[in-house]
């Protein structure tokens, strides 16, 4: 097993390596950081400014291959260089990362252990009304982009808020001035952290649930009617317990895999949601950056989303080899 988790990190760090350098080449040619210095008032002297972007590695008339090898040399030194404004990436970078985490890690979590439960609850309710409804809502919210759901949900705050006379949502920023003040003043400042967690952290859970329910359902179907589950219930084995103790962990042996894809798609989702939410974190960062034709920092968030893809196939590998049996033996 252990050989074979070693073979697999060697393919995924290759693919990581290659992404963060196409990520790095690609902002390096499309962004304009020298149009920020151009633009203002007043306009500092081109030398100043060829001098000031080549400092920071961002000067265009330097050939792209230079760029990118000064700029890989420091990342292999644990340094993703400076922004445009001459401040260290690294600083900022890890700090919106825990920002980041505090949204994602909660909302990932909820969405992919319900929609796995939901999704295997529709299949065993196969055509009945609970299927129905389950399949017509992860539709429905498969069709809902990130950003419309999350100004949904704020809608249906306010309306909230409005009828209770007291805000009991709150969904700008992490926290408000005064925290523990008013109505929740018992909550302290850790409640009012919550209250602006809330909905942020179930538009993050509604976005991977409808993903996770779809696929879920499926491969809970294939697993229904197999030999093994009928074997199992010939032993002598509740229904019940034959499809958790079999038929569940056989279906999700695929989900193993899908999480490492969907990892992706949760990094795109939060980008909007922190947007539209006003965290802090690294998707904000990432926009931001791109509007500036930062391409440092722009590179770096993709460098680090490279290597969080990294760890999720690392761990969709881990879990896969202990449900499927047949991993390890080909392994070992």
């Amino acid at each position: 097993m252990a050989a074979f988790l070693l073979r697999r990190l060697a393919g995924h760090a290759v693919l990581a390596v290659l992404a963060a350098s196409l990520a790095y080449l690609l902002a390096a040619a499309a962004l304009d950081p020298r149009a920020d210095f151009e633009d203002r008032a007043p306009r500092p002297p081109a030398s100043a400014i060829d001098a000031e972007l080549s400092r920071l590695n961002l000067n265009d008339r330097t050939p792209v291959l230079r760029r990118y090898r000064t700029w890989a040399g420091g990342v292999a030194r644990g340094d993703f260089g400076r922004t445009w404004q001459g401040e260290p990436v690294n600083a900022e970078m890890w700090r919106r990362t825990w920002v980041s985490l505090r949204l994602l890690l909660p909302g990932a979590v909820l969405g992919c252990v319900l929609g796995v439960l939901l999704g295997a609850y529709a299949a065993v309710r196969h055509g009945r009304a609970a299927d129905r409804a389950i399949t017509f809502a992860s539709y429905l919210l498969l069709a809902v982009p990130v950003f419309v759901l999350a100004a949904l949900l704020q809608i249906a705050a306010s309306e909230v808020n409005d009828l209770a006379g007291v805000r009991v949502f709150e969904w700008v920023g992490e926290s408000s001035p005064g925290a523990g003040e008013g109505a929740f003043g018992a909550l302290g400042g850790f409640g009012d952290r919550l209250r602006h967690l809330l909905l942020p952290t179930v538009t993050v859970a509604l976005a991977q649930l409808a993903l996770y329910v779809r696929y879920q359902r499926g491969t809970m179907l294939d697993v229904l009617n197999a030999d093994f589950v009928r074997t199992a219930r010939a032993k002598g084995l509740r229904w019940r317990s034959a499809l958790l103790r079999h038929g569940l962990r056989t279906a999700m042996i695929p989900m193993t895999t899908y999480f490492a894809y969907t990892s992706g798609l949760l990094l795109l989702g939060a980008m909007f949601t922190e947007k539209i939410f006003g965290w802090h974190g690294l998707g904000e960062w990432l926009i931001d950056s791109i509007t500036r034709g930062d391409v440092n920092v722009v590179a770096a968030v993709n460098c680090l989303a490279a290597g969080c893809v990294l760890l999720a196939g690392l761990v969709s590998d881990v879990v896969n080899g202990f449900l499927d049996p047949r991993v390890r033996v080909g392994a070992a």
